[in-house]
């Protein structure tokens, strides 16, 4: 029989029970073979003879941010009450296509919430590492937060447009020009570093 594929949805109804087994991806209800994951579909030669279908992830299927995931983030652009952001990696996983992010000023450090000010934390075109705290709303989208040692600014340029290196958990200086500006500095662990 030839593999014949076609893209399904979890739950959605394949065939019968009775016209084929249920394979990998695939469980049977009410009499019929139903999809267990979204992907390709394919037919195929069984056990015995008997036909039967899975349901194959595609390779290619994009990962997406859930709560508790750090990921990467540039930042696009900043206010007083928040900086908005694109994710670009989910863990050490590139994303197809960025998903945007808002850190709320409240959500940038961990004490002293009261004092936090956004432009003394990000710049936009900073590279930022942060948590997923919210799968969000349809304004705000991804609720990320960098309130932890471990997360916040890790690249940033300067004015002059060289790379700056961290001098203390709040600021950043430019080799070139030794001038100081203000980020919400991470402390970068050894899994975070790419090689």
């Amino acid at each position: 029989m030839a593999a014949a594929r076609r893209y399904c949805v979890p739950g959605e109804r394949l065939c019968s029970a009775a016209e084929a087994a249920a394979g990998s991806g695939t469980y049977t209800r009410r009499g019929a073979v139903c999809a267990a994951l979204a992907g390709c579909l394919r037919r195929g030669g069984g056990a015995g003879g008997v036909p039967q279908v899975a349901v194959l992830r595609d390779a290619e299927a994009q990962l997406l941010p859930d709560v508790g995931a750090v990921v990467t983030c540039r930042v696009c652009s900043i206010n007083s009450r928040f900086a908005k952001v694109h994710i670009l990696y989910v863990g050490s996983t590139p994303l197809r296509s960025a998903f945007r992010g808002t850190i709320r000023r409240e959500d940038i450090r961990a004490t002293e919430k009261d004092k936090v000010e956004v432009y003394k934390s990000f710049r936009p075109g900073d590279i930022v590492l942060a948590k997923v705290i919210s799968l969000g709303d349809a304004q705000s989208n991804y609720l990320l937060s960098t309130a932890e040692n471990e997360l916040g600014v890790v690249v940033a340029r300067s004015e002059a447009g060289v790379q700056m290196v961290p001098i203390s958990w709040c600021e950043m200086q430019c080799p070139q020009t030794h001038t100081k500006d203000f980020r919400k500095v991470a402390r970068v662990q050894p899994q975070f570093l790419q090689t």
